[in-house]
């Protein structure tokens, strides 16, 4: 019986400097930083935990996970 692996539950991770602080418009879409998609939400808060950390100095900058999964299959596991 062939063993089955754990269902891929993709995240993107992605930032970039914001307008303003409380704001959710980036100044210059071109200059997003993709980080990266992951298999698991575990490994997308390890890359975001180290972007967000490496630019804590500057206020504008915000790192995001985005689901992808949920996107992909909304009626499917969260």
């Amino acid at each position: 019986m062939a063993e089955h692996a754990p269902k891929q539950l993709l995240h993107l991770v992605f930032g970039g400097e914001l307008t303003e602080p409380g704001s959710m418009a980036f100044k210059d879409l071109a200059k997003l930083d993709i980080v990266g998609i992951y298999p698991n939400y575990q490994a997308a808060l390890k890359a975001w935990r180290g972007k967000a950390q490496s630019s804590v100095d500057n206020a504008q900058m915000r790192y995001f996970v985005v689901h992808i999964h949920r996107l992909m299959e909304p009626d499917g596991p969260h």
